[in-house]
């Protein structure tokens, strides 16, 4: 089975070919660095790295290329905020947003270009824009670019042109020669961070930095791009938009979105107080579960649902995904694996292989795993522990030592709600309630908690 990726432009499932014969050419859109990345930012970026490495276990030489935005509206208000340069706010946020992915277990990007490292060749792609008459300067000295004369606008997303006119504030001081136009180079404003442009002092638009930065380093077509699902509209739009009609050229042969991720079933917000950051997760599940079993387990959550999904985040699903994690972790400890190398295959691999060549199927991949971990623990055959570590070692799992993370699990048990539970068991033997004293050993047992019944009526405890 080949590899097959689900394509956002023509909502379809297609065969993958690279345009360049084992090579691919991948730009993923990075973040705006005025603050730290949510939990959000950690599903999109496990989503891609996730892609990345299966295109690199598949035979690819994979580019990948992850921008930075280092200068825009939100950087430039929350340095003002706090009196201090706009280009240092950034170079902090950009070195804790390569810390927090890192812990992830994210690879680095092959490349990482930075926004303002790019301004000339911004200007140069508008000023192509300008030529062939897709951009003009408006009347607030900034440089627009004309949606309406881009006739594919909207292919993307599936919006018509015609339909997002109405509900349209126009004020009556509107620069635009259309309220859809959107900036590519803005004019500068008092203490803003500013460039030389043949239209006088300013700063780039959002949007045109991706195409500048992608097309430099990927070509004027590539392979795949790929971003977070509120990029879809209008950024990628956009990005589609002032690329052909500059370059005469497809822009893109596949796009891909992750999906959204909500808290507790509602979308995170700071005013709704659900709002997590990628260091309040790890804080929170390496304070519980262990230095590192806390950043395994959080990739783990967020890598078990298929990349397109929704996913809801919660301390309970998580807590939920690192007891799932254990029984792996257990599989593997009571059964070293062998050193052969992975044979693509044999059983195990074979279907892992299928799964994952379904469109980054990470959620049926994982499946496999757990298959494969219920016959390891029923055969101890160290060729199938072998097929475990290294499978999983292909999404980033399962590298860690494996009797310390079970036991680091162990140890962070509430021995309390142990005790309660192995109460309510005897309780419930005492009114010959055998279904829910059943109930209570296997959902212990599940947490990887032995129940040992003595003489006498007496019930210890201990780890598998």
């Amino acid at each position: 089975m080949a590899l097959k990726i689900y394509n956002t432009l023509s909502r379809s499932v297609e065969p993958f070919k690279s345009i360049t014969p084992e090579k691919v050419g991948m730009y993923v859109c990075g973040v705006t660095v005025y603050d730290d990345c949510h939990i959000g930012h950690g599903r999109t970026f496990i989503a891609f790295d996730v892609a990345r490495r299966w295109l690199q276990e598949s035979g690819y030489d994979v580019k990948f290329v992850r921008n930075v935005t280092d200068v825009d509206d939100k950087i430039i208000k929350r340095a003002a905020e706090r009196k201090i340069l706009p280009s240092e706010l950034a170079e902090t946020y950009t070195k804790r947003m390569q810390e927090d992915l890192g812990e992830l277990g994210c690879l680095p990007p092959s490349v990482e270009p930075r926004a303002t490292q790019y301004i000339p060749k911004m200007l140069a792609l508008i000023e192509k824009l300008e030529e062939k008459g897709y951009a003009y300067q408006d009347k607030n000295g900034d440089v627009d670019f004309s949606v309406r004369k881009f006739k594919p606008y909207g292919a993307l997303s599936g919006k018509k042109v015609d339909e997002l006119q109405p509900g349209e504030r126009v004020r009556v001081e509107e620069a635009k020669q259309d309220p859809l136009d959107f900036a590519l180079w803005k004019r500068a404003k008092p203490g803003e961070p500013e460039w030389d442009s043949k239209w006088g002092k300013g700063r780039p638009g959002w949007h045109i930095e991706c195409s500048a930065m992608s097309c430099d380093l990927l070509g004027e077509t590539f392979d795949i791009h790929g971003g977070g699902p509120d990029l879809m509209f209008p950024h990628h739009e956009n990005e589609i938009a002032q690329s052909e009609a500059a370059n005469g050229k497809k822009f893109v042969n596949t796009w891909m979105h992750s999906g959204p991720l909500r808290v507790n079933g509602e979308k995170m917000s700071k005013s709704l107080g659900n709002f997590w950051t990628i260091r309040d997760a790890l804080k929170e599940t390496n304070t519980q579960y262990g230095d590192k079993n806390g950043n395994e387990t959080l990739r783990f959550f967020l890598l078990r649902s298929h990349y397109r999904s929704p996913i809801d985040f919660s301390s309970a699903l998580v807590e939920d995904a690192h007891q799932a994690l254990i029984r792996l972790y257990t599989a593997l400890k009571n059964t070293p694996a062998d050193d052969n190398p992975l044979d693509w295959n044999e059983k195990y691999a074979a279907q892992f292989k299928e799964a994952m060549d379904d469109d980054f199927n990470t959620a049926q991949a994982v499946a496999v795993l757990f298959e494969l971990a219920k016959e390891v623990n029923q055969t101890k055959s160290p060729e199938l522990a072998r097929q475990l570590k290294k499978l999983g070692g292909v999404l980033g799992i399962l590298q860690l030592d494996p009797e310390a993370f079970v036991k680091g699990a162990v140890d962070s048990v509430d021995e309390a709600a142990v005790e309660a539970l192995i109460a309510e068991r005897k309780a419930a033997k005492a009114a010959k309630n055998w279904a829910r004293a059943d109930e209570i050993r296997k959902e212990l047992l599940e947490k990887n908690i032995v129940l040992e019944d003595a003489p006498g009526g007496v019930t210890t405890w201990r780890r598998a």
